[in-house]
Formats: C-alpha cells, sequence, structure tokens
C-alpha cells in the first residue's frame, strides 16, 4: 500500500502539471454580469487568504467586474464549502480551497454536501508543501532530536495544525504513530493564528504550511525540521523530506484549487478557468507564487477533475495510516 501511495502521488503531480491552450476554450460574453464572490472556507491571514486575494484582483481587474473575497471558516472547511454547494448555478459563487476538500469524506462518515458531485472542478490553482517547525522553546536540530526529546519528555510537547481534519492534523497524527512518540493535538482556526502561537510559545511543534511561516523559518524564529513531499523545497534545500527520513506517507503535496457549484454552465466555468489559467501563466504572478514555495499550475476544468479523481485515494490511505477519523 506504501509504495501505492508514492505511485499515486507522482502521477497526480504529473497529471496536474499537464496544460492545454487556454484559447481553445468557449466564452459566454455575458458572464460574468455582476459581482463575483470567492468564498473562502478558512479565516483570514494565512498563505490560502492571500492567494484568495491576489486572483480575486487580478479577476476583477481582468473583468471590469467587483471580485470579492468571502471568508467563511468552521467545521474543518465544511461550512464555507457549504455555502457554495448551495448558492445560485451561475458562476457568480465560487469556492477558493485546499486539499482538505478530497481529506473530509475520509475522515468524517457523514457530511452535508458531496464533495464530488456538488462541486464542478474549475482550477488547480497551486501546490504547496508542509513543514515540521519547531519554535524556540523546543531547541531540537532535527527530526531524529525532536522523536528524541518526546520519547524523554512524553506527553509534555503538544503539537498544532491549522485545524481539525486539515493536512496538519493528518500529518502530525501519521507522525506520531509512526516515531512512536507521545504529542498531543491542539487544533487552530488557521495558519495564522497557529504560527501566532507557535512563535509565542503557546505550543511548541507545528506542521505548517510554508508560505505563511516563510518570513519566519527564513528568520530562524521557527526551525524547519522535515518538509512534506517527493524533492526538497527550493527555497530550503538544507531540509530533509519525510522520505529521506524513512517515513512513509508523507509525498503527497498540498493544493490550492478553485470550484463553481455543480450544475453551473460549462461555458462559464471554462470561461473562469481560462481567465485563470492565463493569470497563473504570468511571469509576475509565478514569480510571486515561487517566492511563497508555491508551484502555480493552471490548466482545464477536465484536468483538475482527474486530479481529483486521483488524489482522493492518496489522502484515503495516507488517513489510514495516520489512524485519523472525526465524526461530526
Amino acid at each position: 500500500m506504501r509504495a501505492r501511495i508514492r505511485f499515486l502521488a507522482a502521477t497526480a503531480l504529473a497529471a496536474a502539471a499537464v496544460t492545454l491552450p487556454a484559447t481553445a476554450r468557449a466564452a459566454d460574453p455575458a458572464y460574468p454580469s455582476g459581482p463575483v464572490t470567492i468564498v473562502l472556507p478558512f479565516p483570514t491571514g494565512g498563505i490560502t487568504d492571500n492567494i484568495a486575494r491576489l486572483l480575486a484582483g487580478e479577476l476583477s481587474t481582468a473583468w471590469k467586474q467587483t471580485v470579492v473575497v468571502e471568508n467563511r471558516p468552521g467545521a474543518s472547511g465544511m461550512i464555507g464549502a457549504g455555502v457554495v454547494a448551495r448558492a445560485p448555478k451561475d458562476g457568480h459563487t465560487a469556492l477558493f480551497t485546499i486539499t482538505t476538500h478530497v481529506q473530509l469524506p475520509s475522515l468524517h462518515t457523514k457530511m452535508p454536501y458531496d464533495s464530488v458531485k456538488d462541486f464542478a472542478p474549475v482550477s488547480l490553482i497551486a501546490l504547496s508543501q508542509t513543514v515540521l517547525a519547531v519554535g524556540q522553546g523546543v531547541p531540537v536540530d532535527s527530526v531524529k532530536g525532536l522523536v528524541d526529546k518526546l520519547k524523554t519528555e512524553p506527553g509534555r510537547h503538544p503539537y498544532g495544525s491549522y485545524g481539525t481534519g486539515t493536512t496538519g492534523h493528518i500529518y502530525g497524527e501519521l507522525f506520531r504513530r509512526q516515531a512512536g512518540v507521545e504529542m498531543p493535538h491542539v487544533p487552530y482556526k488557521g495558519g495564522a493564528p497557529l504560527v501566532a502561537d507557535l512563535l509565542g510559545g503557546h505550543v511548541g511543534i507545528a506542521f505548517v504550511d510554508v508560505g505563511t511561516s516563510m518570513q519566519h523559518l527564513k528568520s530562524g524564529r521557527l526551525k524547519p525540521l522535515g518538509i512534506i513531499g517527493t524533492k526538497r523545497s527550493d527555497i530550503f534545500p538544507t531540509v530533509p523530506t519525510f522520505q529521506e527520513l524513512g517515513y512513509k506517507g508523507f509525498e503527497p503535496y498540498g493544493w490550492m484549487g478553485l470550484f463553481l457549484p455543480a450544475g453551473t454552465p460549462n461555458d462559464r466555468v471554462e470561461k473562469l478557468s481560462a481567465e485563470v489559467d492565463r493569470i497563473l501563466k504570468r511571469p509576475d504572478i509565478v514569480k510571486k507564487l515561487h517566492e511563497l514555495n508555491l508551484q502555480p499550475m493552471g490548466g482545464t476544468p477536465a484536468q483538475f477533475a482527474e486530479n481529483l479523481r486521483r488524489d482522493g485515494p492518496i489522502w484515503k490511505e495516507v488517513i489510514e495510516l495516520g489512524g485519523v477519523k472525526l465524526d461530526q
């Protein structure tokens, strides 16, 4: 099963990287006919919020229409996603979300919507990496050093994540199991408050996205010990991957993506996707995302849908390895 996880992670990444020319897609000249709301099911201040607002600003400029980001956090992203699932199918309400969207069905026995049937994939925005970091109150220099400390001081050092059922929580439980350590979980409501408490010493360990914690990782206030994925980060080339360290299931990358409610006319889905693809290919946007350790993607709705189809089994197996299961 573990070999299959590595294979699926690699094939999903490869599939997502292939893009088709946006100019070949159909367009609805009447769309958008009014303001567009991008619902973000997470709080303000994190990297996801920043990228959603960057995209909204670019779309607003391109279309000469108001495009706003509305934060609707709660229930691991299900509140905001539910708002979009029930929204009018006219293309004027979109969902900007992260990998949690495909993780939740494997975490919950019951959900208020269907993650696949109730949404139309629009665009894969970017791939991201999560890092295991420690604050200055946990003076270790490596994953091995952290494991040794946790084993000599069991239960004394909780780890934080940016929410119950998020990627950071899943990886935290996977690490706890494989390392054989006692490490209580403290969920936060987003990446920004988690990083703030990590800096303040209220929690000493966390799985955080690199973009949100970038300046603190570079300044040394947070120390990165290990990174998710199949290769090291260009920004932090000395930080080993968990794969290098012999841990299993830490290969899948995170992502950001854009959806519309299922049933939205296809020409509107295609028009939004083509505009996003154009934006993500601009050199200035590529540079901005690379500086945040994000890999800009783009592509067609069909390609994003294929990525999602591959991603579901990957995370199902990772979640099973970590023994994570949540109930509402």
